[in-house]
Order: C-alpha cells, then structure tokens, then sequence
C-alpha cells in the first residue's frame, strides 16, 4: 500500500510539473524571441557604438540605379532620452512601447554633398507593444507623415554644421516587432538648403519622382542608412542569443 501511494505522489508530481512546464511553453513570446528581447533592450549600453555605427558605412546597391554608396561617421550623439533626441510628437507616438534610449550618429556621403543622421531608439515594450506599434505604423502610414520626422543631429565644423530641422529632405521610419528597437534615418543636403516638402524615402526612391530630394538620391540614403544599421544590429543580437552548442 505504501509503495502504491508513493507512485500515485510521484505520478501526481510528474504530471504537474509536465503541466507547469506546459503552461510555461505556451507564452506568446518564445525562449528565442525573449532572449532578443532581453538583449535587444540592453544593446544601447552593452554593444561598442563603433560595433552599432561604424566609421565607415557600406552601401553596396545602395544608391539610384543600385550605384554603390560609402558614408563616413562625422560624430556620434551622446545617449540621450526621447524628449531630447525625437520631436515632441514622435515622442508621443512612440510612448505606448516605453521609449527608454537613442542612439544617433550623422554621416556624410563620398562627396560630401549629402548628410544623414541614423538613429536607434530602444524602448521598454515587450513583443505585444511592440508588434502593436508595428501595426499602428502600417496601418495608418505614420512612417510617411511629416510632422512625425526625426531629428538631425548637426555637427559643428562638419558638412552637417547647418543640418538642422529644415534641412531634413528625406526620412525613413521602422519599426522594428523582433526587437524592441526603432530604426530611423533622416538625409538632407550638405549646404544648408532648406527643404520646404519633405519626402519619405520610398516616395523620395520612386521611379519618376523629380522633387529635388529624389533627383540628388535623398531618399536612397535614408533608406540604405537605416537598412544596413539595421542590418548590424540584428546580426549581433543575432551573435549574443545565439546558443552554445
């Protein structure tokens, strides 16, 4: 009898801990998706910035026609809070996922003519809120709405000393719903100009668009700028969740 009640305990155990682990496994969000999240939320701080923006940028295709770009890092902003680095109604947007830090650095093209400052804003929002704010992007078109532009970063004795808020020509805004992170790109002309109408860049890369942006490749580098900064920061989250075999 003894050993009877014994393997009805253990049965019982087994069966709830099978039943917890269950429970567990069923979360919306994965062991993998979890652990990007984690390591994506500490990236501003435990990533080099020369890992996240590097000295030289490569935009191999990345210009009209597929021309090939290289842009050079003038500076890197200081970590700052959203209030400081976003307009106040990008700011607002992005509150649902808890805007926490922004990375920002600005470049310059081969040619000096062109400047673009590309930006990483980390939020506290778990895979729910970001995928919301994913959503809300696309639904309503937010990415192409000028009043919701991202700041320049000027920088001082630099062909984007005079890269200010009317500068910007050309933008590009994404959402990322992997990460918690939000890449934006925003280019300008190196002069100084004024742009009056802002292009987003997918309008700013279409074929036939002759807006000044588009005609000097605006969009293509705020477009190329944000793919590839992009495109560095997931291969090493990507290297960091990876699992020892």
């Amino acid at each position: 009898m003894a050993a009877g009640v014994c393997a009805v305990l253990g049965l019982g155990l087994i069966g709830g801990a099978a039943t917890g682990s269950w429970l567990i496994s069923d979360s919306t969000a994965d062991p993998v998706a979890r652990s990007a999240y984690t390591v994506g939320r500490d990236a501003w701080h435990s990533i080099p910035v020369d890992t996240l923006f590097p000295r030289t940028l490569k935009g191999n295709g990345a210009g009209p026609g597929g021309a090939d770009r290289v842009w050079t890092r003038l500076a890197v902003a200081p970590d700052s809070g959203c209030a400081t680095a976003l307009d106040p109604l990008l700011a607002k947007t992005l509150r649902p996922a808890g805007c926490a830090h922004v990375l920002r650095a600005t470049y310059t093209d081969a040619t000096a003519s062109s400047v673009t400052t590309v930006g990483l804003v980390f939020t506290e929002g778990d895979t729910d809120a970001m995928r919301a704010l994913s959503t809300r992007f696309a639904d309503e078109h937010l990415d192409r709405r000028a009043d919701l532009l991202p700041r320049t970063y000027p920088v001082d004795n630099s062909p984007a000393a005079a890269f200010g808020n009317r500068q910007r020509a050309s933008w590009s805004v994404r959402v990322l719903s992997e990460l918690p992170v939000v890449v934006y790109a925003v280019s300008g002309f190196a002069d100084g100009r004024v742009t009056a109408s802002p292009q987003p860049a997918d309008r700013a890369m279409a074929s036939g668009a002759t807006t000044a942006a588009a005609q000097a490749g605006l969009g293509h580098e705020a477009k190329g700028m944000a793919d590839r900064v992009e495109r560095v920061l997931r291969t090493k989250i990507a290297d960091l969740t990876e699992k020892p075999e």
